[in-house]
């Protein structure tokens, strides 16, 4: 199926590694010139060159924290006029209620909430003008199944999506979409991280660990990214422009949820 997305631009935040990047190479080989970003630059070079070379398409490369001013002016300055943005940053470390203290609350809702908003805030009105526009957040599963260790992931997520939300209904009647991806468990470094974490709290093994997330699964594996980029390609496509206002569960049909 052709997308309809050859010429466009991206501005993908963070996605010199794990999802982010499998999210650039779908979009990249439907023909979309993306912005790669990342805080290590040897990882944001490899990637800008691999996308580069395989796809054919312009790549620039801005290196830097995406929650922070400085970086996203340096991303605009790269593509002044996106049609899609990609909402991507790590997630905070496992803490219980209990144990998150007053700065981490603050930091979080910073990175994970206020930071992307002032972008989508810089994008969207020059979408509107082109009539075209794509703009699709990463969050997580604890949006709709929070996790009482993963709330400093859950609260500020479950803010943007209710922000995101409402702008939807404003914009897309100018061809803008806005809509949330939640992966859960998919075969990244983030899944590692979290082997490890069992592996040094519980003593088991690496193998141990793996298995157990995979049993978690309804799908009985973790996903695969290039299942979670072309997910994200479509979500930006021409044929998608009547999906707004979503949050689309990528999770190998293991929400117990019905909504």
């Amino acid at each position: 199926m052709d997308l309809g997305l050859a010429g466009r631009s991206a501005i993908l935040m963070a996605s010199s590694r794990g999802l982010g990047r499998a999210c650039a190479h779908s979009v990249a080989r439907e023909g979309v010139d993306v912005v790669i970003n990342g805080r290590n630059e040897a990882d944001v070079n490899s990637t800008a060159t691999d996308i580069a070379s395989t796809h054919g398409v312009d790549v620039q490369a801005v290196v830097g924290d995406a929650t922070e001013a400085d970086t996203q002016d340096r991303l605009l300055a790269a593509c002044p006029e996106p049609d899609i943005v990609l909402l991507n940053g790590g997630g905070p470390p496992l803490k219980g209620f209990a144990d998150i203290e007053p700065e981490q609350w603050e930091d979080a809702a910073q990175r994970l909430l206020i930071s992307p908003l002032i972008f989508v805030r810089q994008v969207v009105p020059g979408m509107q003008q082109r009539r075209f526009g794509r703009i699709v957040a990463i969050t997580s599963a604890m949006v709709k199944a929070p996790n009482p260790a993963l709330s400093l992931s859950a609260g500020p997520r479950l803010g943007l999506t209710a922000v995101l939300k409402a702008l939807s209904k404003e914009v897309v009647k100018d061809n803008v979409t806005i809509n949330q991806l939640l992966p859960e468990r998919f075969d990244t470094d983030r899944q590692l991280y979290m082997a490890n974490i069992a592996m040094e709290r519980r003593g088991i093994t690496y193998e141990e660990a793996r298995a157990e997330q995979e049993a978690m699964m309804n799908a009985k594996r973790l996903g695969r990214p290039e299942e979670f980029g072309d997910a994200f390609a479509f979500m930006c496509s021409a044929q998608a422009g009547f999906i707004s206002g979503q949050s689309l569960q990528l999770d190998g049909g293991s929400y117990p949820g019905v909504f």
